[in-house]
């Protein structure tokens, strides 16, 4: 029995945040349908590359992972008839349209808690339901520079940093849905009563501040780049080493820093603390230091030390050969529907329960592929909606 055995989701987000907010509902046994228009198209699951021997993308494998599929054509009153049967049976809605496209198709909350009261209704955004911005597209990148995170990231001589993981969308986005969704799962537990989940990306990113925000809403004073301790105004930073690759120096309290100087064979650093007042001499030294040895020999240095002190690994060495992502179980293989024996590997879930892990048991299905299945469920005409342009 999974932790959300009895959970019944309907998805009709894109992209990445709310599909991966499902698929981590999915992996902890709730039954999710996730509900993609006929003809639009999804940047993120027609994203190259294709599994070999099959029609299917990786990120459609992965994001569409122990999820039903369904193509309806909401548009259509026909289609909007179908949700609403829907909703007295999957009675937790997930979407990630902007504000109001929802009511205008007639499916908003305010229509669909007339027809189901315990209904919740999560809707992730970029902007949130108020506020100036609220119909405003936006990206990852947009979030995140509006929040004030980036203000403070990246170096006094280049800038902003791009980062090639989604800061906003999955640690923000996807996250906080299911955080809320299950917040509002148990007060429906305890009241009886649904409600409306309301997620924006934008203002997840704000507590991502954190210190320099708490900080400067008392203080005034604006952080700077690499003038606070976490962002390179300290020896906590990234070092490149002879082979050009890098280590990760987390050594801020006084027992890792003076094992860090221990390794590096500078004992003469350690009063100095992680924060010399003195700064640039000291990382200097410590970066021409590093640049003396190859990763490997800094990592193997580093493993007689607990100096919070780890090599910045590659997603060949991350995913296929690190020791402690394969102890918790972080990649795992997941059978692939309609390809009998086959299995694809992918990035497993985070939660650990005890008494009722996460299950992988099946990868994704092609967009659509239970649409029959469902629409006759609900006792209707499959061929005759079909015929009509509602389903595919």
């Amino acid at each position: 029995m999974g932790s959300l055995d009895g959970l019944k989701i309907l998805d009709f987000s894109t992209l990445l945040p709310g599909p991966y907010a499902s698929l981590m509902l999915a992996d902890m046994g709730a039954e999710v349908l996730k509900i993609s228009a006929p003809d639009r198209y999804d940047l993120v699951l027609g994203m190259d590359p294709v599994i070999e021997g099959t029609d299917i993308t990786a990120t459609q494998a992965w994001l569409g992972r122990n999820k039903k599929t369904m193509l309806l054509d909401l548009k259509r009153p026909e289609g909007k008839e179908i949700v609403k049967q829907l909703i007295l049976e999957y009675d937790i809605i997930l979407e990630q349209f902007r504000p109001g496209v929802m009511d205008r198709l007639g499916l908003g909350y305010e229509t669909l808690k007339e027809i189901n009261p315990a209904l919740i209704y999560c809707a992730l955004t970029g902007y949130g339901q108020t506020g100036p911005m609220a119909g405003a597209a936006g990206h990852d990148i947009n979030y995140m520079s509006r929040s004030g995170i980036i203000s403070h990231a990246g170096r006094k001589s280049g800038g902003p940093s791009l980062m090639d993981f989604q800061v906003a969308d999955i640690a923000v986005g996807s996250l906080n849905s299911v955080v809320g969704i299950l917040a509002a799962v148990n007060y429906r537990h305890t009241t009886g009563k649904g409600q409306f989940v309301d997620i924006s990306m934008m203002d997840g990113c704000v507590p991502f501040n954190s210190l320099s925000g708490a900080n400067f809403l008392v203080s005034g004073t604006q952080p700077g780049r690499e003038d606070q301790l976490l962002n390179g105004g300290s020896m906590y930073d990234y070092y490149e080493t002879r082979d050009g690759e890098y280590m990760s120096v987390g050594a801020l309290e006084p027992k890792f820093w003076a094992e860090f100087c221990k390794a590096m064979g500078c004992e003469d650093l350690i009063g100095l603390t992680s924060s010399p007042a003195d700064l640039e001499p000291v990382k200097s030294r410590i970066r021409d230091l590093f640049k003396t040895k190859t990763k490997d020999e800094w990592t193997e240095i580093f493993s007689g030390f607990d100096a919070c002190v780890e090599p910045v690994l590659n997603l060949k060495e991350a995913l296929i050969c690190d020791e402690q992502i394969k102890a918790r179980e972080m990649v795992v293989d997941v059978d692939l529907p309609l390809h009998d024996g086959m299995k694809v590997k992918q990035m497993g879930t985070a939660i650990k329960l005890s008494e009722c892990p996460c299950e992988y048991k099946y990868a994704g299905y092609p967009l659509g592929y239970h649409t029959k299945e469902i629409v006759e469920g609900l006792g209707l005409d499959y061929e005759n909606l079909k015929a009509k342009g509602v389903l595919k």
